[in-house]
């Protein structure tokens, strides 16, 4: 895991790459527990018969459930030291690319795209690329904004 020491340390890494997380396995109880917690009942996410006819071979995940995992894999890729809040600040661009399949593997690449002053800290694009264990295309590409604070 990559230790930054606060906002300078993590400006000077702009065009660099962060880091990758570790493999995280989509499992239908996974799926369903997201459907239920967001009331998005899709067939093609909790019935494997519907993910079938729809050409998917199965159920897969829903795109916004592998969008929702960069918080956890950004933790794992790094801590930022010396700041007093550190803020989702939202999405500047999120694209689908790929069905994630029940029970695949997926992780997250993150690379620092820019820094931008603002008011008490900077905002940064961190460019995540959601990555499929045995796909040649990602699931997911999104920059992600986070804004952190003095």
């Amino acid at each position: 895991m990559l230790t930054l020491d606060g906002i300078t340390d993590l400006s000077s890494r702009v065009g660099q790459e962060l880091g990758v997380s570790t493999w995280h396995t989509v499992t239908q109880q996974k799926i369903t527990a997201f459907a239920e917690s967001t009331e998005d009942f899709e067939r093609i996410h909790l019935d494997s018969q519907r993910g079938r006819e729809a050409g998917f071979g199965g159920t897969i995940a829903h795109g916004l459930y592998t969008l929702s995992l960069g918080p956890k894999f950004l933790y794992e890729i790094f801590t930022m030291r010396g700041v007093s809040l550190g803020l989702n600040y939202g999405f500047e661009r999120v694209r689908f690319l790929t069905p994630v399949p029940v029970d695949s593997r997926v992780r997250m690449a993150a690379a620092l795209s820019a820094a931008t002053p603002i008011a008490g800290g900077t905002k940064f694009t961190v460019t995540e690329t959601f990555e499929i264990d045995g796909h040649d295309k990602p699931a997911c590409v999104a920059d992600s904004i986070l804004a952190y604070f003095h």
